[in-house]
């Protein structure tokens, strides 16, 4: 039996145009639904790009070996308290315990957030812009300690460490540098910054001996969070800190080795701020941490929110359609008709949310861009979120149409 002479209100062959008709009818409610839709994807997916961002920058090694390494700090306060003294006895005690690799005094710690920085320029001069890097004060074991190798020039030697009271103003004449730091002084070929002067303080010179491949400042939130000085250096003072790293699966029972052999060893000082890298990293990116569950959060409730919302607005529909329906269905028309009608009325009210969403995802993108300093969000954000919301849509509409469907025809021709 063919039903083409009247208009058909559920398209067997999917025509757009009563379709279309039936949602210029009752406007107000699918459009309602696009607007949350582009919100939600407008917000969904510059969340992800906030994330996925986010998470790169946590994911950045430091260039230490973090899993093996703690620090604890050493605070002398007897009148007789002799720092360089106690310092060299602390670290000759802590290198002999078994199972620690090496142990320095550092003035700083990666990730740790607070630190030393100042500028190396490759001209004297204070008309002379300096480049900001973060400064470790350290000895020749060093490079071992921390595990960071180096690409080219030397490390260390033992008589090139100075002692650096706390009043000093002056720097040791050798430097060695990070591997992107060497590229910012010398962009044309950063190796080749070996044996090169550099100056500190406007006019100090200082050679660079050495290039490691990678070490982090104190500072995660740094734009040039790579760029690190190691200068030979041991300083006398009455607080000392110390960074010890440990062969694999030994760092948890040299870190209680530590605190309780240092504080026998000296009674006229305190042992404080035991902490292993892996709990200061967590310490370190706790905002960004943070910040990633709350927009998870968020993302979840607007895409439950919008699926409720296009429920009942369908359900809405089909309680106030069920007379046609069910006419429909006494015709001859098959359930997947019912069904396939809802979703691809649902799919055209999506395309509608999601087109506009694309706007203003780019929108609130350049906002954030140049409220936050971030990097224009990549092109394929938006046709994966279009795709995402296109789905919600679909499995959101199908239960109530499903419902649609499954009403009686002599049932529903009996509906007032």
């Amino acid at each position: 039996m063919t039903h083409s002479s009247t208009p058909s209100f559920f398209a067997e062959n999917w025509e757009i145009g009563p379709i279309f008709r039936t949602l210029l009818r009752n406007k107000v409610g699918a459009m309602l639904i696009a607007l949350q839709i582009a919100f939600t994807m407008t917000i969904v997916v510059n969340a992800i790009y906030i994330i996925v961002q986010r998470s790169e920058k946590m994911q950045r090694p430091s260039g230490i070996d973090e899993a093996n390494s703690f620090f604890i700090s050493s605070v002398g306060f007897s009148h007789d308290f002799n720092g360089l003294v106690s310092t060299q006895q602390d670290l000759n005690l802590i290198r002999s315990l078994n199972g620690v690799v090496d142990a320095i005094q550092i003035n700083a710690v990666p990730l740790s957030g607070s630190g030393w920085s100042m500028g190396l320029q490759t001209e004297p001069g204070a008309e002379f812009d300096g480049t900001g890097t973060a400064v470790y004060m350290v000895d020749e074991h060093a490079l071992n300690a921390l595990d960071v190798a180096l690409v080219a020039g030397e490390n260390f030697s033992p008589t090139d460490i100075q002692v650096r009271t706390s009043s000093q103003t002056h720097w040791p004449d050798k430097t060695i540098i990070t591997l992107a730091m060497a590229n910012r002084l010398f962009p044309n070929d950063g190796l080749a910054a070996v044996g090169k002067t550099v100056y500190i303080n406007d006019i100090e010179p200082m050679i660079i001996t050495g290039i490691i491949d990678k070490l982090q400042a104190p500072w995660v939130g740094w734009d040039n969070v790579e760029n690190v000085m190691l200068t030979p250096e041991i300083r006398d003072a009455k607080s000392s800190r110390y960074f010890i790293r440990t062969e694999p699966g030994e760092r948890d029972r040299i870190m209680t080795q530590v605190e309780s052999v240092l504080a026998k060893s000296n009674p006229g000082r305190i042992v404080k701020d035991l902490r292993s890298i892996d709990e200061t990293r967590l310490r370190a990116y706790r905002d960004n941490s943070a910040m990633i569950r709350i927009l998870i959060t968020v993302m979840v409730i607007l895409i439950i929110v919008t699926g409720l919302g296009i429920v009942g607005l369908v359900s809405f529909s089909v309680n106030q359609r069920k007379k046609q329906i069910g006419t429909r269905r006494a015709l001859g028309a098959s359930q997947h008709a019912i069904v396939r009608y809802f979703m691809l009325e649902n799919l055209l009210i999506s395309t509608a949310g999601v087109l506009l969403g694309a706007l203003l995802t780019v929108g609130l993108n350049i906002v954030l861009v140049d409220a936050f300093s971030l990097t224009p969000i990549a092109w394929y954000y938006i046709p994966l979120g279009m795709l995402a919301l296109w789905l919600v849509g679909q499995v959101a509409v199908y239960g109530p149409a499903k419902k649609a469907a499954n009403i009686p025809p002599a049932l529903a021709t009996r509906s007032a």
